[in-house]
């Protein structure tokens, strides 16, 4: 069902006449395999790391969606309980660090199909507009040089695709509760300061949410529900190793690299 909805998606993107709907609805496999490979891969991530420490753990799931992205995400359940901070670090970290692997290639290929169009004048009508990461503006740099103040720059659905997993990468790793950039805080840093690292990026969400997007406000609000205090491992007292220590400083140079403080803006309301 992921697939299809993703597929559907990546039609809207690619947007271009057909002469059936099935022909329509097929162009959007260049936005939707990417896409799911990212997910795929980020979950497996998860899953091979938990499954090397001898953790029962689930295969992963997919969720559907209705566009502009056409899925929620995927997401795989651990049965076993998490050993001490060295497995918590490698099980959390292992997700965004194998997806970013794949998600950053794709979207270096697809900025190469990508186009620059200079507008003289606003356009009218809504228009929707996709903010941009450090990664992304670095990549885009390389790709088109310094662009001009009116120039925008019309991603092609297959780096819309790794748009859409490095800014699911970045969700998963903000310092909140049990995602998985609450496992690498708590795991490096222990739990008091995880809980003020928690508590502070809870707070950064709410001026986020009123200046920025609204969805940080629904996002925070989630992550109220599903809890901002990380539950210690079976043994909390085992430091990290020096592995341990840079896969998860690996896992923060993501998330600043991919953070995106206003995703999506819509103009013309």
């Amino acid at each position: 069902m992921t697939l299809v909805t993703t597929t559907f998606a990546g039609a809207w993107y690619v947007n271009e006449p057909s002469e059936s709907w099935i022909r329509f609805f097929l162009g959007g496999w260049v936005f939707s395999l990417p896409l799911m490979a990212i997910l795929l891969v980020h979950e497996m991530g998860h899953y091979i790391a938990a499954r090397r420490r001898f953790l029962d753990v689930s295969p992963p799931y997919f969720i559907p969606a209705i566009p502009p992205v056409g899925t929620f995400g995927a997401f795989i359940k651990i049965r076993s309980p998490i050993p001490n901070k060295r497995v918590l670090m490698e099980v959390g970290a292992s997700g965004p660090i194998a997806g970013s692997l794949v998600a950053v290639p794709l979207l270096v290929i697809g900025s190469l199909y990508s186009e620059v169009k200079t507008v003289a004048a606003p356009v009218e009508g809504n228009a929707i507009h996709f903010g941009t990461s450090l990664v992304l503006e670095l990549l885009l740099f390389l790709r088109f040089g310094d662009l001009p103040q009116q120039a925008t720059v019309f991603l092609h659905p297959t780096a819309m695709a790794a748009w859409f997993g490095l800014f699911i990468t970045a969700l998963n790793l903000l310092p909140l509760g049990q995602l998985d950039g609450g496992h690498v805080v708590y795991a490096l840093f222990g739990p008091r300061r995880a809980r003020i690292v928690s508590l502070l990026a809870f707070g950064c969400l709410i001026p986020l949410g009123i200046w920025l997007w609204l969805g940080w406000l629904l996002f925070g609000t989630l992550a109220l529900f599903i809890g901002l205090r990380h539950p210690p491992p079976l043994d909390s007292y085992t430091p990290l190793d020096r592995r341990g220590r840079v896969i998860g400083w690996t896992a923060i140079i993501i998330f600043a690299m991919t953070f995106i403080p206003a995703p999506i803006t819509i103009t013309g309301l």
